[in-house]
């Protein structure tokens, strides 16, 4: 066996401990191919002879669920991928993982589903705000340091989901046509440092083909995963993407949830009884499956690589120092920094204007989801910034769609008198089980709850409306419902499903609602019915929302309120964003449009008053008409839960917005060079090759609203005095130095980016191609010499091996892809 493992350190292996094969072969056949499935949706089966106890799997890129997924049990909801990308700083990107690592360890976690690091292949992308960058050595390094910062406190990392896996259309189907070219120098690198460096203990293997074979049975599960990159982990399957038997004959290690069809006691055993699936295989499977279980703490007669937590933090403080890290400052006039509320020219009337400025996206919808215990909004973190100011809010346009839950203060339990709605599960009449929730917005992933046994739900609430008039009261969900108000039956329907039922019907259902006039300080009776329809695919998950959906306010009108508000103010914010139809695993985007009335809304309000700062509130790309008209501009992304304090630090300037672009921002999304996402005969193509994000924009010679690398801060820098090491060879490394100069009179933050390129070549080179980078923090007047390492084999092509062709190449020193301060030559041999 020449797998190796490390029970003390989650970097440097050592060699793999004998008593894991003794403990292999105390198993009977049976037992083995058991421990290849799930228990159930979120744990492996134990031994109990053996000392192995259930292993638990949650979902955890930007936060980590637990085996349960509701209000009662709360997350910390850390900043969307792309917040933690925009830093560029490994730093950030390990305290990142070891506060996941944390929360997973503080719900009984073992193994953290993250982080997701497929690249930004396009803008449309439905997870966009869920991967890290358009980039892989900025993914790669990123994600290298996110998995050590989750193990290095005892938990599994599962980088995912391997591999070129960049679209959600069809993804359960779909093959990507990719050349081995572009999966060695872009997809595949995006992976390799995360296992050759961090040792991650675990990799997700994605739904979706690759030229042609199911990434559960495909090769490159071996090559180059195993055989070059030395991994020792565990394949977990994504959930339900193990389709057949030849999955185990590949290196496909877990199949969840379980129980699984095709891995389950009948056809795998039978399988590997007639020899199809050989012993040797399964053997190696358990073994790491056991290799695991003993780094995590789950197998007796193991020290756990870190039975106590090593690196913990405040993790609040921690949201609100990640989250202004990853703010990326991409205009400003002069404006930013607003004058702090202690100043004398701090501003004493502010208009908030905009649904996200109340209704903030801390997440996007999907895996990456948890439920946080309290979320701070921009406009409560400006108005905590602002105690003495006259802080005016306006909605200006409605950005929501679907159904909106009830907040809890409008909401009582006829059960308990407390605020809620009192869940119950039924069958054939009888109540089975019966759940107090404080929550509208309803999942069940595991849990006691009988979601298996039940056939209807039936919920019942007091809804006390906080003001008088007409609301829309409704369902989100698929199947069949019925409510009364008031004992009124108001709505009776069977809603179909739109799209993927583990996607979009799942987490963004569709929704049903009626007009109910409501009295302010009046309540009102909800009962609503709901038929359980079972669905073994989905192994008892079942979500339920009901709320509110938006009014059908006369748009003009609420323009023209916020208007109002931002004329008679000495600073207007206006926080425009996505929503949940927007972005979200299940489905890609097909526009890169504000939704709703937004755009409008921006032209007004800074029509009406020059002093307006623009927030978006967005994960991924969008197209802003308006961009060179307001004096600033600041892409905050899914902030996390602390959202609005950490833009009020970045408006006030109590923190630099330290970011930088992880990937090109586009004028409009025609110009976009590589936008298709949708599968034509089953197939996505990649015929762009290497060509993606930034690189695919220097070929076109189309100029991006914003480019990679881009971002602005609250003071002036110098980089100069450019040298670099003049000559590699294969193994070896190039060290840029520069000077870095902080010319101003703050703090500040910036980020040495070097670029490769090559003048003549005989391979298709990008333009220009990332090899390294370094962020730099100083105060004003310092300097400090900055040094950057850049392997040789960022200079390398693949050409069935790595290849290096002789030659001369150009290195460029600066800020952005495009805003360079300095080159440097190097020659390749």
């Amino acid at each position: 066996m020449t797998t190796v493992e490390n029970l003390g350190s989650a970097s440097a292996p050592e060699p793999l401990d004998e008593r894991i094969d003794a403990l292999v072969g105390r198993l009977s056949t049976e037992q083995k191919a058991q421990l290849l499935t799930g228990r159930d949706f979120w744990t492996t089966w134990p031994v109990d002879e053996i000392g192995l106890r259930p292993m638990l799997m949650s979902d955890g890129p930007s936060g980590v669920r637990g085996e349960v997924w509701d209000e009662r049990d709360p997350s910390l909801n850390l900043p969307s991928a792309t917040a933690l990308s925009a830093s560029w700083d490994r730093a950030i990107a390990k305290r990142y993982g070891a506060a996941a690592a944390v929360e997973a360890r503080r719900k009984g976690v073992d193994v953290v589903l993250g982080p997701t690091i497929n690249l930004h292949r396009s803008p449309l992308g439905g997870r966009h705000f869920e991967a890290f960058s358009e980039d892989p050595v900025l993914t790669g390094d990123l994600a290298a340091s996110y998995v050590a910062g989750v193990q290095e406190n005892g938990v599994a990392a599962t980088p995912k989901h391997y591999v070129a896996n960049d679209y959600e259309t069809d993804r359960f189907t779909a093959s990507t046509e990719v050349s081995d070219r572009a999966l060695r120098e872009l997809y595949l690198l995006a992976f390799e440092k995360a296992v050759t460096e961090a040792h991650a203990w675990a990799l997700m293997s994605s739904y979706n083909g690759i030229n042609g074979v199911t990434a559960s049975e495909n090769d490159l599960l071996e090559t180059p995963l195993n055989s070059e990159w030395g991994f020792d982990g565990i394949v977990v399957s994504d959930w339900t993407g193990v389709r057949s038997v030849a999955a185990a004959k590949a290196s496909q290690d877990v199949a969840m949830p379980g129980p699984n069809p095709w891995w389950s006691e009948g056809p795998l055993l039978e399988a590997v009884r007639s020899g199809d699936v050989p012993m040797a295989a399964v053997d190696r499977k358990v073994h790491r499956i056991l290799t695991l279980a003993a780094r995590v703490g789950a197998l007796e007669g193991f020290d756990a690589v870190a039975a106590t937590p090593g690196n913990v933090e405040d993790g609040i403080a921690f949201v609100r120092e990640a989250e202004a890290e990853g703010t990326v400052l991409v205009r400003n006039t002069g404006l930013l920094p607003l004058a702090g509320p202690d100043d004398a020219a701090a501003p004493t009337r502010i208009a908030v204007i905009g649904h996200n400025a109340d209704q903030a996206r801390t997440q996007g919808g999907g895996s990456a989801t948890v439920v946080p215990s309290s979320v701070v909004s921009p406009l409560d973190g400006i108005r905590a910034a602002y105690p003495a100011a006259t802080v005016e809010y306006a909605i200006g346009a409605v950005v929501q769609e679907g159904i909106a839950e009830f907040p809890l203060s409008t909401i009582t339990n006829p059960g308990t008198g407390e605020p809620g709605a009192r869940v119950a599960f039924v069958r054939d009449g009888q109540e089975l089980y019966v759940e107090d929730r404080q929550a509208t917005a309803l999942f069940w992933f595991g849990g006691d709850a009988p979601t298996r046994e039940a056939d209807r739900l039936d919920i019942t609430t007091t809804y006390t409306a906080q003001s008088t008039g007409t609301v829309r009261i409704g369902i989100g969900a698929a199947g069949r419902s019925r409510m009364w108000v008031d004992d009124e039956l108001v709505l009776d329907e069977d809603v179909p499903y739109e799209g993927d039922q583990l996607g979009a019907a799942f987490l963004n259902p569709p929704a049903r609602s009626v007009p109910v006039r409501v009295t302010e300080g009046q309540p009102v009776a909800i009962r609503i019915e709901h038929d359980v329809v079972q669905d073994e695919t989905l192994g008892g998950v079942l979500a339920y929302q009901f709320g509110t959906e938006p009014s059908d306010d006369d748009p003009a009108v609420l323009i023209d309120a916020a208007v109002a508000a931002a004329r008679a103010a000495d600073v207007a914010v206006v926080v425009v964003g996505t929503n949940s139809k927007v972005e979200s695993e299940g489905y890609d985007r097909t526009s890169l449009a504000l939704p709703g009335h937004q755009d409008e809304l921006v032209a007004a309000v800074v029509a009406a008053n020059p002093r307006t700062v623009v927030v978006v509130n967005a994960g991924s790309p969008v197209e802003m008409p308006w961009r060179d008209d307001v004096a600033a501009v600041l892409l905050t992304w899914f902030g996390g839960q602390e959202y609005g304090n950490a833009l009020a630090d970045v408006l006030t300037g109590a923190r630099e917005p330290g970011g930088r672009l992880p990937t090109t921002w586009p004028v409009a999304m025609a110009d976009v060079p590589v936008l298709d996402v949708t599968p034509v005969d089953g197939r996505v193509s990649y015929d762009e090759g290497v060509h993606i994000g930034y690189r695919a924009w220097l070929r076109a010679g189309v100029t991006p609203a914003y480019p990679f690398g881009h971002g602005l801060g609250y003071t002036n820098w110098t980089i100069e005095d450019v040298t670099a090491t003049p000559s590699v060879r294969a193994g070896g490394e190039v060290v840029v130095t520069a000077v870095a100069t902080n010319t101003g009179d703050r703090a500040g933050k910036q980020v040495v980016q070097v670029y490769a390129s090559r003048e003549t070549s005989s391979v298709d080179r990008p333009v220009r191609w990332l090899v390294g980078f370094a962020p730099v923090r100083l105060d004003a007047g310092e300097s400090t010499e900055v040094s950057v390492r850049v392997p040789a084999r960022a200079f390398a092509h693949w050409d069935g091996a790595w290849a290096y062709e002789p030659g001369t190449v150009t290195l460029h020193v600066g800020t952005s892809v495009v805003d360079e301060v300095d080159s440097v030559e190097v020659d390749v041999s």
